[in-house]
């Protein structure tokens, strides 16, 4: 049997991971991760538990990049701790791995292999080719995996555009070819789903952008994702035709386009780039700042900029901020704080709530549709999105004619099994999320992130009593103290009274107390719940350290 797990990326945004099996061997298709949801405190990314790969790591004959994003990759330091198969990708997906591997010291231990689109690598008895498809960063591909069943198309991150160079487009020819010749199972994108039509092209956004440019009158300064080279390809075009010269704030952005530069993605005329450090030398009216913090990343060149930090760059009233990215959702609050510190320093500001000046890069409903008639599958499966997006992207692929028993609508750890029966779901497999914080993976969990939430909203009170061993009397304390709870010098009577009710419980527990150290905890934790709930309304974390001397 053929089968298809997913172990994430379905059912949510991120942490795309998928594994393909037949017999001895199994490839994985990404190894992404999925950034911090709001309850997950002080968690600094999630990765799927890849416990079924470790289950068979012998049979793991290679792990396929799609692209760069690191929904895609970002799991991959995480998972070569465990497993060392090879990693297929493109020459930039695979430069943004060799930096992301040198940071965690697993370069010399990974073993990389560049692919271009239209190649073909062999995992007997699969066979995956690579079909260039558009996406928001360069270099990505869809994949066209032979099966002793047939084959299977993963379209990646697509959209299907017009604008831009040849060599950055989707390859529709390809996609139809392989639906001329047979295509049992499509796996498609289905992110952008709800959004009818079709994408803008990238020489509508192009036009956009230099219109708003050549009436700047001060510097430009445009705000995007590091991974967007066509997006600062345009930037740098617009910059040569208005006679302004570039430069490059932030160090992600830096890193990307230089691997951009030397793959030959980014062109720039000689003498069109300058250093950030030597912008101030030149009239503002020359200048065009291309940097990072388009999300109001607290870090990031643009947020120190607005806050008045940055190094080389303060904001001037006469400056022009692009923000070129979409609001991605969870971080609507963080870039509108910064659009307001920047229009408190008088910069004008102009994102895409204001004009178009952002275009997506995955496919809008009619761009899916035409995939699907493209490919013309005997069986569907929608991927990448939140559960609402699988929904409607499987009801799209009904109405564009896919029986409705072979739309397989499957979330994480559901296997889609493939035989000359046909297609079926079946499963589960063990799958979960894995929080990563510092150095630590899988150790934090629900209840730490309980007393993490609790100790965000209500603080923290620590009391501390020291018993005589022999008589049982109370020789120190009790001490309380409160982190995040009260200002003692406004409600010490608060504390006061605490320290009284502590008191009280340890006397009703009589004289035996001091040889049930957990029962006095207990019931300290039990009485200082009720009476600061009582009093106060608030439920703070309660440390007892309670010690014989």
């Amino acid at each position: 049997m053929l089968k298809i797990t997913p172990l994430g990326g379905l059912g949510e945004i991120g942490l795309n991971m998928m594994v393909v099996e037949l017999a001895n061997t199994m490839i994985l298709v990404d190894a992404g991760l999925m950034f911090p949801e709001d309850h997950m405190l002080g968690v600094d990314c999630v990765i799927p538990d890849i416990s079924y790969i470790k289950a068979s790591d012998a049979r793991l004959a290679g792990i396929i990049l799609t692209h760069a994003h690191e929904d895609h990759i970002g799991a991959l330091p995480y998972l070569m701790k465990s497993v060392n198969a090879p990693i297929f990708g493109t020459p930039f997906t695979l430069g943004v791995v060799e930096k992301k591997l040198d940071m965690f010291g697993l370069r010399k231990h990974a073993r990389l292999y560049e692919v271009t689109p239209a190649e073909q690598v062999r995992f007997s008895p699969f066979a995956v080719s690579f079909v260039r498809v558009s996406h928001s960063v360069v270099d990505g591909v869809g994949l066209a995996i032979q099966t002793p069943y047939g084959t299977v198309v993963h379209t990646g991150d697509f959209r299907i555009n017009s604008g831009v160079a040849l060599d950055q487009q989707t390859d529709v020819s390809r996609f139809r070819q392989l639906g001329e010749q047979g295509v049992l199972l499509l796996m498609s994108d289905s992110t952008n789903v709800e959004m009818p039509g079709r994408t803008l092209s990238d020489h509508q956004i192009s036009q956009n952008l230099y219109q708003i440019a050549a009436e700047a009158q001060g510097r430009i300064i445009v705000a995007l994702f590091a991974s967007s080279i066509v997006r600062i390809q345009q930037i740098i075009d617009i910059a040569v035709a208005l006679g302004r010269k570039v430069a490059f704030s932030g160090r992600s952005l830096e890193i990307s386009t230089e691997l951009a530069k030397n793959l030959n993605h980014l062109r720039i005329p000689e003498g069109g780039e300058v250093a950030l450090s030597d912008v101030n030398a030149y009239d503002d009216n020359q200048i065009v700042i291309i940097t990072t913090g388009s999300q109001g990343e607290p870090m990031s060149a643009l947020a120190r900029m607005a806050g008045g930090t940055h190094s080389h760059v303060d904001i001037r009233s006469s400056d022009k901020v692009i923000l070129s990215s979409k609001f991605i959702p969870g971080n609507e609050r963080a870039i509108a704080a910064i659009i307001n510190r920047l229009y408190r320093l008088g910069a004008d500001v102009v994102y895409d709530k204001i004009s178009d000046i952002h275009v997506s890069g995955h496919a809008y409903a009619e761009e899916l549709k035409e995939m699907i008639r493209l490919t013309r599958p005997v069986f569907f499966m929608p991927i990448h999105g939140e559960y609402r997006h699988l929904v409607l992207h499987a009801r799209l692929a009904k109405a564009e004619g896919v029986a409705p028993e072979r739309v397989l609508l499957v979330e994480n750890g559901q296997q889609v099994v493939l035989d000359q029966h046909g297609g079926r779901c079946d499963g589960p497999v063990p799958i979960g999320r894995v929080m990563v914080d510092g150095k630590g993976v899988g150790d934090v969990g629900r209840s730490i992130l309980k007393e993490r939430r609790i100790l965000s909203e209500d603080g923290i009170v620590a009391v501390t009593v020291a018993f005589d061993e022999e008589t049982g009397t109370i020789v120190y304390g009790p001490e309380v103290v409160s982190k995040g709870f009260v200002f003692k010098n406004q409600t010490g009577h608060l504390i006061q009274d605490a320290q009284c009710v502590i008191l009280e419980t340890v006397e009703e527990m009589g004289p035996s107390v001091p040889l049930e150290i957990d029962a006095i905890r207990s019931a300290i934790v039990t009485a200082l719940r009720q009476y600061f709930f009582f009093t106060i309304g608030r439920r703070p974390l309660i440390l007892p350290f309670i010690l014989k001397v």
